[in-house]
């Protein structure tokens, strides 16, 4: 019997990440405020996912950033959820906790209202791994689930190219 194609994966370019991870033997972790899990399930959307997905955080409410993340309460007082910093902590936090060599933070605003100042679609994704971190704003748009989709696409393409950087061999 064929199954459906998973339309998380198919949107995005899981497949190719988890192929690239795998052939490095590398591994990769998720804490996910925005997108809430949608990342690491892409990921896990892919045949052979488990050997490369430590695992991941789901982070909603700001305090599991601290508690569950380890992102610094002082700095989320400071910062607020939604900034470059905290995706920078989020990313770091997941690759520590999760023993992984690759850490992936979210966090931004899906909509329909904007949060501590920031309108919808504003997100920002920390990608922690073997050569620093690195924070980026991806641009999307559109309602909560094009927003949130965008950032898993954004989060998938990100990490590929720094996996495909000559800098991450």
């Amino acid at each position: 019997m064929d199954s459906a194609p998973d339309p998380l994966v198919a949107a995005t370019r899981a497949a190719e990440l988890v192929q690239a991870l795998t052939e490095r033997g590398q591994t990769v972790a998720t804490a996910e405020s925005l997108t809430a899990g949608l990342l690491s399930a892409t990921i896990a959307g892919v045949p052979g996912a488990s050997a490369v997905l430590r695992g991941g955080l789901v982070v909603y409410a700001t305090d599991l950033k601290a508690s569950l993340a380890g992102v610094d309460a002082d700095r989320l007082g400071r910062d607020g959820p939604v900034a470059e910093s905290t995706a920078a902590a989020l990313a770091e936090g997941a690759a520590v906790r999760c023993g992984a060599t690759w850490g992936v933070g979210l966090t931004g605003v899906a909509g329909p209202d904007d949060q501590d100042g920031h309108p919808p679609g504003t997100v920002f994704l920390g990608i922690c791994g073997p050569d620093g971190t690195v924070v980026t704003c991806p641009a999307v748009r559109g309602d909560r689930w094009s927003i949130r989709a965008g950032a898993v696409d954004a989060a998938v393409s990100g990490l590929l190219a720094r996996l495909t950087s000559d800098s991450a061999l």
